[in-house]
């Protein structure tokens, strides 16, 4: 285990803060710090009234950046890389596994809608767990029951245990819970201000990355052998017993790497939160302010829209090329692939993009608007007889629709601060579990009744609204205004200005 001491970090701010540990009037009660009431409910302490507690605390905080917030960025990201895996390999393979567990298209997209099921009543819990018991025990439980579940799959290797399969899918499925919150947090409590947003790019990098793997590799290791179950069993069988062993690695790894925060704040604004007495902090206020937040509501909405889109169309993509283009499974795997990846390029930008110049509702639009103008263009060229076009189009949908994940968690933080990051992104990913579920079934129909052309029109008209929704919303950039002021008092401080 690296030790966090201080030869091995390096300062990320000239000079010192004031502490919120010496100044005895900072409190946090509710979920929030005190102060005057916002207009939206939200009843934070505007960043002045922050800044204003802090100077008059007259200590000094030190505020650095710890060598070890990379190894946790990246242990996190490859376990997340696993989950999303395992979420997308039953998928991509629909018709495969279709005829090896001789179950219906609509029980093989159960597997993948389990995990978006198991998330909406399990979230509460998940990011209470969070806010009590901290991010260390939380990244252990979704690593832990990732491998798990991974296990359970190696037993469901015969053509009667469709219910072992799904039960081994529904561990996994609850392994996510503890995992789609993090990303914030793990950005927050580890990154300082100029790389926050990048941070927060990445973690959500390694669940892109994971359901890009899972579009390429399965149908690679499991090609369609109908007339041979035996050696269909033994293919999949390299894939479910390889993804243990990496899961099982994994959650060792993390025992090993996290730690609960490091031993110096990372910015001014984490130096305000962790110095608050936790005695005092409401979980069940907490969610009630943020659902008095008006512009988070609108987030909350738009961003399940779009999740929920990409969800749906991620585990319909197999049927949707298949209709058009016959036995090119494997091609429908690659231009999944092509989708994730740009997508993630997409997510990487927009992060570097948002630490630059803190333009996070201006942003967030246009990549709305973006995604919607791409899934258009997707919708009316897939049936054009031309893979290399499907091509093409995938990468754009996927560039700006992969690319608005993280932009979402990054901009529900920036207007809720200093509520817990950990309860901001378990909301927004339910709100995209429940439009997932909701998408997948009706665009599934569409697709099965009528065209894939129908179901994505479908999904057309709600990008739409999500667009209204997201110029609705009224961006106020606490946390980066608090990490402003209160640099700015410190300049003041040096100069000698009252």
């Amino acid at each position: 285990m690296v030790e966090d001491g201080g030869g091995e970090e390096e300062e990320a701010e000239s000079g010192e803060m004031p502490a919120a540990a010496a100044a005895p009037t900072l409190q946090r009660s509710n979920g929030f710090l005190p102060g005057k009431e916002t207009e939206d409910g939200g009843g934070r302490a505007a960043p002045a009234e922050a800044e204003a507690m802090l100077a008059a605390g007259g200590g000094r905080l030190e505020t650095r950046l710890s060598r070890r917030r990379l190894a946790v960025l990246a242990v996190f990201s490859c376990y997340s890389l696993v989950n999303a895996f395992q979420w997308i390999q039953y998928s991509i393979l629909s018709n495969v596994f279709a005829v090896f567990y001789g179950v219906s298209f609509t029980q093989i997209d159960w597997l993948s809608m389990v995990y978006m099921v198991a998330y909406v009543p399990l979230i509460l819990p998940a990011t209470w767990l969070l806010d009590a018991r901290g991010l260390r025990l939380t990244a252990l439980l979704g690593a832990g029951l990732n491998g798990l579940g991974a296990w359970l799959k190696c037993a469901s290797l015969a053509p009667d245990r469709y219910p072992l399969t799904l039960a081994a899918q529904a561990v996994c499925a609850v392994a996510q819970v503890f995992i789609l919150g993090l990303p914030s947090r793990i950005a927050s409590v580890w990154f300082g201000p100029t790389e926050v947003s990048t941070a927060c790019a990445v973690a959500v990098l390694g669940n892109q990355l994971g359901t890009a793997i899972g579009f390429l590799l399965p149908p690679v290791l499991v090609p369609n052998t109908p007339n041979d179950l035996n050696l269909m069993a033994h293919n999949i069988s390299i894939m479910f017993y390889g993804t243990a062993i990496v899961s099982t690695l994994l959650f060792f790894l993390t025992g090993a790497v996290f730690e609960e925060k490091p031993k110096y704040p990372p910015s001014h604004s984490q130096a305000v939160l962790q110095n608050m007495p936790p005695e005092d902090y409401s979980y069940k206020q907490s969610i009630i302010n943020l659902f008095k937040n008006i512009p988070f509501v609108l987030l909350l909405i738009s961003y399940g829209i779009m999740t929920g889109a990409f969800y749906s169309v991620s585990t319909l993509l197999n049927q949707m090329i298949v209709t058009h283009y016959e036995g090119e499974e494997v091609n429908a795997g690659r231009i999944g692939l092509t989708l994730v990846v740009a997508g993630m390029v997409g997510s990487i930008i927009c992060g570097l993009w948002l630490d630059y110049t803190k333009t996070y509702k201006q942003t967030t639009l246009i990549v709305y608007i973006l995604s919607f103008i791409g899934l258009l263009v997707f919708t009316f060229t897939l049936d054009l007889g031309y893979l290399i076009v499907v091509f093409v189009t995938g990468g754009v949908l996927g560039f700006f629709m992969t690319g608005y994940l993280p932009l979402g968690f990054e901009f529900a933080v920036e207007i809720t601060y200093p509520e817990s990051e950990g309860t901001s992104s378990g909301l927004l990913n339910a709100s995209a579990q429940i439009f997932g579920i909701v998408f997948t079934l009706v665009q599934g129909k569409l697709t099965t009744d009528y065209s894939p052309r129908a179901g994505n029109l479908f999904l057309c008209a709600w990008i739409f609204v999500g667009i209204i929704l997201t110029a609705l919303i009224k961006s106020d950039l606490r946390r980066h205004n608090v990490n402003s002021g209160i640099m700015n008092l410190d300049v003041k401080a040096v100069s000698g200005d009252s």
